[in-house]
């Protein structure tokens, strides 16, 4: 069964609309297809080309139905227009998610230290797009993480080379090793269909600059206890609130009009 098919089967068995990441999860777990890291990936990119639009809808964004089903509208809305004929290309659906995320181009939240195994000094972070699907592995990741104890942040830090396994295992032992039970992490390397990692984002913008000023953003703003220092380069940029002259003279004047009562 190609993937247009399992597509276009788990449609045909929905009473209602399903978004492409629904409909990727259904083709898993009713074993119509399993052949890929990225099985949402695929099935946004698949609802895309040419020859499925004349069989499907598109009822709100990232969500499908069958054409001629009692959901569909009775054309593709603006944002799915037609491709150019005979052209294979994505749907505005990854468009959309790409151009939300920026240059993150995969993360994880609140993954359970308990869940890796730190035996070996570069472990494995694995992580599935979909239950089901073939895991991935973030070892190699780049990007910023940060450190939980429960719910509240205590560290943030940074890998600007491939090492986050590497880095959150030295976290194991050292001074925070007690001090951290969860961590999320943000990569700017995507995911390739067969589970491998991707370059970092291509352009003017440099992987190492965006790294270290979301580093230096996340500490600024979350203040996490074990940080011991400052984001980089934020001395020179952050200013002080300045309260308004005029709140101070009526602070003043209410003042001496209490004094003037006592």
């Amino acid at each position: 069964m190609t993937w247009r098919e399992a597509i276009l089967r788990v449609l045909s068995e929905s009473d209602v609309p399903l978004h492409y990441t629904e409909i990727a999860q259904q083709i898993i777990d009713k074993g119509y297809r399993n052949d890929t890291a990225t099985p949402a990936n695929t099935v946004a990119a698949t609802l895309g080309y040419e020859d499925m639009k004349p069989r499907i809808r598109r009822t709100s964004r990232g969500v499908y139905t069958l054409a001629g089903s009692s959901s569909a509208p009775t054309s593709p809305l603006p944002e799915f227009a037609a491709t150019t004929a005979g052209r294979d290309e994505g749907p505005n659906e990854l468009t959309a998610a790409h151009d939300e995320m920026g240059l993150i181009n995969a993360f994880g939240m609140f993954w359970a230290r308990e869940s890796v195994d730190w035996g070996a000094r570069t472990p494995k972070i694995l992580g599935v797009q979909q239950t089901g699907s073939r895991p991935v592995d973030f070892a190699n990741q780049t990007g910023v993480y940060l450190l939980y104890d429960g719910n509240r942040v205590v560290y943030v830090g940074r890998v600007t080379s491939a090492r986050l396994g590497q880095r959150l295992w030295d976290h194991t032992r050292d001074r925070l090793t007690s001090r951290w039970s969860r961590f999320s992490w943000f990569g700017v390397r995507g995911v390739a269909d067969d589970g491998s990692l991707t370059d970092g984002p291509a352009g003017d913008i440099r992987p190492d600059q965006l790294i270290a000023t979301l580093e230096a953003l996340l500490i600024e703003g979350l203040e996490p206890p074990q940080n011991r220092r400052q984001g980089d380069g934020f001395n020179a940029l952050e200013f002080i609130q300045f309260v308004d002259p005029e709140i101070e003279k009526r602070r003043v004047q209410q003042a001496v009009m209490r004094a003037s009562w006592s």
